[in-house]
């Protein structure tokens, strides 16, 4: 797409935050996934200089709650796309519907491995990792 297309739009977003928001305030959260779109530093980099009162703010890695429609297009993307085998648009659609109804007939929700226990143990693991301790450990891996 030519990036000039997208100015007008950058603006309009830009004046419909303001609009919104009021006075112009310290900080605005934007609530991303962990897709590659959204990960590092060029990311960060990108919303700033789009909305440079903006704050990017990912979801968890294991927050199963909010990444149930991803689970979902992952179940499609295995089960009802692969291989991508198809001539026309509408076979896409038939195969789709087909699996849709599959799949409302049986649905259960998903059984989530991902326990709050997990989650106490990782923020314990990680507590006793302190910035100090992979100092030091990067000091003696450099030593041996």
């Amino acid at each position: 797409m030519d990036s000039d297309r997208l100015q007008p739009d950058r603006r309009q977003r830009r004046q419909r935050q303001q609009d919104a928001a009021g006075p112009p305030c310290a900080a605005t959260e934007s609530v991303v996934d962990n897709g590659s779109s959204h990960r590092g530093k060029k990311a960060v980099d990108r919303l700033t200089k789009a909305f440079p009162n903006t704050v990017m703010v990912h979801t968890p890695l294991h927050a199963s709650r909010t990444n149930q429609i991803e689970t979902f297009f992952s179940i499609v993307q295995r089960k009802v796309v692969q291989p991508n085998d198809f001539t026309d648009p509408t076979q896409v659609r038939d195969r789709l519907r087909a699996f849709e109804d599959r799949y409302n007939a049986k649905a259960q929700p998903f059984q989530w491995k991902f326990t709050t226990s997990d989650l106490d143990d990782l923020l314990a693991r990680l507590d006793r990792h302190t910035p100090a301790d992979r100092q030091e450990e990067s000091s003696v891996a450099l030593a041996a």
